[in-house]
């Protein structure tokens, strides 16, 4: 069984408080010349954790999305190297939509995915 890496609670809730944060509806009502200029998706991030390549994959759990999911890894990469993951929040006004997420082996991005809405 896969084991599945998780990244910090409150490094994740401390990106979504950002977005909303930034996103306050009340300044976006005030300005309505710039509210569409905010309705773009803005990725937020991104939050960090170690793992290590197991199989030719790295598991995670996603915030957000409330997922798991397994991630390839070329083989290229061997079994047991460590690597790192790296998580963005996707936003829309503020409201998470998605998340993608980066893993890095050996100084090279090996695998880049997003989830939902980005």
């Amino acid at each position: 069984m896969a084991d599945y890496y998780e990244f910090d609670q409150s490094e994740v809730q401390a990106l979504l408080d950002a977005a909303a944060g930034h996103h306050d509806m009340k300044a976006l009502a005030a300005a309505p010349s710039d509210a569409m200029l905010h309705a773009s998706p803005m990725k937020l991030g991104a939050t960090c954790i170690a793992v290590t390549v197991n199989n030719g994959k790295v598991c995670l759990k996603l915030p957000v999305i409330d997922k798991s999911v397994c991630l390839p890894i070329p083989s290229f990469i061997p079994n047991g190297t460590a690597a790192q993951a790296c998580l963005s929040i996707c936003t829309t006004l503020g409201i998470p939509t998605g998340v993608c997420v980066t893993v890095s082996a050996l100084g090279k991005t090996v695998v880049h995915q997003c989830f939902g809405a980005c």
